[in-house]
């Protein structure tokens, strides 16, 4: 398997129309967490990652539904990747899911699942 293009994606829930300030936070716990279910899982993919340039790239979503099929989907593939719930200290319910982290993982994996989606 070619790991020479390792990019880690955030995917964000566009229903929940978060303030900016509350997206960059579930971003930022978004990769933060998946990078460290890589570090478990494919520690070699994770650290080549910090070498490379740390690639990230933030997607979007319109529905929970969506969202769900697609971390399904990546668990399937027995690829790290990690559900973001919100606490709830802001603006909202505790347990809301606002989005998913996947990786870092090889592009040519991750692009049969996630190329389809748009920037967000």
């Amino acid at each position: 398997m070619n790991t020479d293009d390792l990019k880690q994606i955030i995917i964000i829930r566009k229903d929940l129309d978060l303030p900016k300030g509350k997206l960059c936070v579930q971003v930022a716990h978004a990769a933060v967490s998946a990078f460290i279910e890589t570090k478990k899982k494919y520690p070699q993919w994770a650290e080549k990652w910090l070498k490379m340039g740390q690639k990230k790239i933030v997607l979007k979503v319109p529905t929970l539904k969506e969202l769900l099929e697609i971390f399904n989907k990546v668990k399937e593939m027995n690829l790290p990747v990690v559900l973001i719930e919100d606490a709830g200290l802001t603006v909202l319910p505790p347990g809301t899911i606002t989005c998913i982290g996947i990786g870092p993982v090889p592009s040519q994996l991750i692009d049969k699942v996630t190329g389809h989606l748009k920037l967000l």
